[in-house]
């Protein structure tokens, strides 16, 4: 009995120190990761004329709060926030709901050729995006929709197919006793997905939510090569604009990268928990 109680314990203590060991792994990984916004910040707030002092020093003389009030009078950043979330919100709430209605087809329906057209689907996602981008900027200029939203926003309402394979990955985790209930009950199939699938669904479909809506407000490409008119610039373009009119003002231009940073974490930090749900793919909770 000694000589088991004595492994335990080696075992015990040897199980704490791999914990250990990885909570100061990931400890060191999160302060290198929080490094460069901590000097975006630092910069923010720097007097102009101070970035480039050697050595380099984290804090200035003094905290320039001047420079996001320069930012809000000599930029649109107001302006490129409401552009970013006219091209956004419907792309996410419309394109969102097409891939959970696609997700549920492809888990939990059967019908002819369903496996082959999944595949098909999922062989999209390895096309690059470069590849498409000349032909979709041919066929928007044919329909007339250059300088304008269309592009960023129709195309984004029929979903993803990214978006679709986790949707169905995390559908199938569902019991399907819950769907056969459902059924006897005499529930259509699209009663079936609005009221048991989406609230089942829900971690997942705002983990995609918050992914979606990151990869739309953080958008340059897109905006950047159909959009001519500044009245209708997105953040990002607005930005960009601000960077080149000021140079090499990097005080300003990452003051408003602070400013457009704000609303992602104020997201993140009201839908952390669903979003750890969604990745973990929980499924139903007992």
């Amino acid at each position: 009995m000694a000589v088991i109680a004595a492994g335990r314990r080696k075992r015990g203590t040897a199980e704490r120190l791999v914990d250990l060991a990885a909570y100061m792994l990931l400890g060191l990984g999160g302060v290198i990761m929080a490094v460069p916004f901590l000097w975006m910040l630092a910069t923010s707030l720097k007097p102009d004329g101070e970035l480039y002092a050697y050595p380099p020093e984290w804090i200035g003389s003094r905290l320039a709060w001047e420079n996001y009030r320069i930012i809000f009078e000599e930029a649109h950043l107001i302006r490129g926030f409401f552009n970013t979330m006219i091209v956004v919100v419907p792309t996410l709430i419309i394109g969102l709901f097409v891939c959970a209605m696609s997700a549920y087809a492809f888990a939990k329906l059967r019908f002819p050729g369903r496996d082959k057209l999944f595949m098909l689907l999922i062989g999209t996602m390895v096309v690059p995006g470069a590849v498409m981008m000349i032909p979709a900027f041919i066929m928007f200029k044919t329909f007339g929709w250059t300088d304008s939203w269309k592009p960023l926003i129709i195309p984004g309402m029929f979903g993803a197919p990214m978006v679709i394979f986790f949707l169905r990955q995390f559908i199938k985790t569902l019991p399907d006793e819950l769907e056969d209930a459902a059924k006897i009950d005499g529930m259509s199939p699209p009663g079936i997905f609005l009221r048991i699938i989406v609230p089942l669904t829900k971690p997942a479909l705002i983990t995609q939510g918050i992914l979606s809506f990151n990869a739309g407000y953080n958008d340059y490409l897109g905006p950047l090569i159909y959009l001519n008119s500044p009245e209708r610039y997105t953040l990002q373009l607005e930005l960009a604009s601000f960077s080149s009119y000021y140079g090499t003002e990097w005080t300003l231009v990452m003051a408003g990268a602070v400013v457009a940073l704000i609303p992602t974490l104020v997201l993140f930090a009201f839908t952390q928990r669903f979003f750890i749900e969604g990745i973990a793919l929980t499924g139903i909770k007992a």
